[in-house]
C-alpha cells in the first residue's frame, strides 16, 4: 500500500508539473516576465511560486532537508506583495525560475522515495502534503489558464471542442431533509472542507442546468442592466462604478454577440454556461428571473445527496474520480461545454454539470463550518472567513479533477470577473 501511494504521488506530481510547463513555455520570454493584467501576477511569478511552495512545505518540512533558495521566500510570499506590485520585485527570470523549480522537484522526489507515510504525523498521513502541494499547483495552473484568457496577441494554447450537448430545461426538486455537508474521510481534503457536519436544509428548486448564454443574453436584451430592481445596493453601485453592460469579454458587432477566448474571437455559443460574470451580475440574473443564487448547502445538497441512500456521495454520479465522461475538467477543452454534454455526471435527480464548466457563485459568505481547524496553516482559508467574500462551487473547465470535489469550496470577492465564474438559479420550494 505505501508502495502504491508513491508511485500515485509521483504520477500527480508529474501530471500536474506537465500542465505548468504547457502553460509557461506556450509564451515567450517577454510574455512570461510582463503582466497581463494588475489582478494577474506575471506568469513568471506563478512558475517561481509553485517551486517556493513545493519547497517549504515538501523539502524543508516534511523531509527536514537545508533550503534550497531561503533568500526568496519573501519575494514569493503572496501575502506580503500584492498582485498588482509583484512585476517591480526583484523576481527570478524565467531560466532561473525553470532551474529552481527542477531543482525542488528533484529533491522532492528523493524525500517522496524516504517518507514514511505515519497516521500520527498529520501533514503525511496518506500523503497529504504531497496532495496538498498537487492541489496548490493545480490552482495556479488554472489561474495561470485565466492570464492566458487575459493576455493580448497571438493565440498560443489549442484544445479539441467539447462533445455536443442535449437539450436540458426546467428544474429539479430536492426535498426537505437532513444531509452531511463536508468531509471527514477524503484524504486530501482541505481544512476549510472540514469537518463533515449535518444540515437541515428546506425543499428547494435548483436548476437542472447552468444557466447558459442565450438566457444571459436575454437578461441584458431586457435592459437587466439598465434597471436598478434586480440588483443589490452594492451590486448596483459597482455596476454603475465599473461600467457593466455584458460579461467579460463578450464583444456585439451586426452579427450578433461574439466572445474573446484565448486570442481568438468567435460567435457566442447559445448553450454554453455563461462565464466571466461576477457575482454581482449572477444575484441581479437571478432577481430578473424571479429566483435566486443557491446558498451552499442547497449547492452541495444537490451534488452530493443520494436520496436513495441517505448518504453523501463524493461527486453528483457517486464516489468514482471524474473521467472524461463525467466532467469537463482539467483543460481538456478551452471553454464550457454546452449544456447537457455530460449526461453520465448528472445528480441521481438529474442535476447536470455541478462539476466542471464553470465555477458556480452561491449566495453564502466564506464561513468556517462548525468545529473548523485551521490546518496546517492559518493563510489558507481563516485568514480569508467573513468579509464580503463569497463562494463557489463545482470547479470549472480550467480546474484538474485533483482540485476538484464535491466538498471543493472556492471563494473570491464579489466584483471579480477574470475568473472562470458562471452560475445557476434556485428558488424556495
Amino acid at each position: 500500500m505505501t508502495q502504491d501511494l508513491r508511485l500515485a504521488i509521483a504520477a500527480e506530481l508529474e501530471r500536474t508539473r506537465a500542465r505548468t510547463t504547457l502553460l509557461t513555455d506556450a509564451v515567450d520570454e517577454d510574455d512570461l516576465i510582463r503582466q497581463h493584467s494588475p489582478l494577474m501576477s506575471p506568469l513568471v511569478w506563478d512558475l517561481a511560486h509553485i517551486g517556493n511552495q513545493e519547497e517549504l512545505w515538501l523539502v524543508r518540512d516534511v523531509g527536514g532537508r537545508d533550503p534550497v533558495r531561503r533568500d526568496i521566500d519573501e519575494l514569493y510570499d503572496a501575502f506580503k506583495h500584492a498582485r498588482r506590485d509583484r512585476p517591480a520585485l526583484p523576481l527570478l527570470n524565467p531560466a532561473e525560475a525553470r532551474t529552481y523549480t527542477a531543482t525542488v522537484r528533484d529533491k522532492v522526489l528523493d524525500v517522496l522515495d524516504r517518507v514514511r507515510f505515519d497516521p500520527s504525523r498529520r501533514l503525511v498521513d496518506d500523503g497529504f502534503a504531497f496532495g496538498m502541494i498537487v492541489q496548490h499547483e493545480q490552482q495556479h495552473d488554472e489561474t495561470m489558464l485565466a492570464t492566458h484568457q487575459l493576455r493580448a496577441g497571438t493565440p498560443v494554447l489549442s484544445a479539441p471542442p467539447p462533445p455536443p450537448g442535449r437539450e436540458i430545461t426546467g428544474e429539479i426538486l430536492i426535498k426537505a431533509g437532513k444531509f452531511v455537508m463536508g468531509t471527514d474521510t477524503e484524504p486530501w481534503a482541505l481544512d476549510n472542507e472540514r469537518p463533515a457536519h449535518a444540515v437541515d436544509v428546506p425543499a428547494f428548486w435548483i436548476d437542472a442546468a447552468p444557466t447558459t448564454n442565450e438566457q444571459y443574453a436575454a437578461f441584458i436584451d431586457a435592459g437587466g442592466y439598465d434597471d436598478p430592481r434586480w440588483w443589490s445596493e452594492c451590486g448596483w453601485a459597482y455596476r454603475i462604478r465599473a461600467g457593466l453592460e455584458k460579461p467579460l469579454h463578450w464583444l456585439r458587432d451586426h452579427d450578433g454577440w461574439h466572445c474573446r477566448r484565448f486570442g481568438r474571437v468567435e460567435p457566442v455559443h447559445p448553450h454554453e454556461p455563461v462565464v466571466h460574470v461576477c457575482y454581482h451580475e449572477a444575484e441581479a440574473y437571478a432577481a430578473w428571473a424571479g429566483k435566486r443564487l443557491p446558498t451552499e448547502a442547497e449547492w452541495e445538497k444537490a451534488a452530493r445527496h443520494d436520496p436513495a441512500t441517505g448518504r453523501s456521495r463524493r461527486y453528483p454520479w457517486g464516489d468514482d474520480p471524474p473521467e472524461a465522461r463525467h466532467a469537463n475538467l482539467g483543460q481538456r477543452h478551452l471553454g464550457p461545454a454546452p449544456v447537457g454534454a455530460y449526461p453520465d455526471g448528472a445528480s441521481p435527480l438529474g442535476v447536470h454539470q455541478l462539476i466542471g464548466d464553470v465555477w458556480e457563485w452561491v449566495s453564502s459568505g466564506f464561513e468556517p463550518y462548525p468545529g473548523f481547524t485551521a490546518f496546517p496553516y492559518r493563510e489558507y482559508s481563516e485568514v480569508f472567513f467573513g468579509g464580503d467574500y463569497r463562494v463557489l462551487r463545482g470547479g470549472s473547465f480550467g480546474t484538474d479533477a485533483a482540485a476538484c470535489r464535491g466538498t471543493f469550496r472556492n471563494w473570491d470577492h464579489p466584483i471579480r470577473r477574470q475568473i472562470f465564474s458562471g452560475f445557476r438559479c434556485a428558488r424556495a420550494a
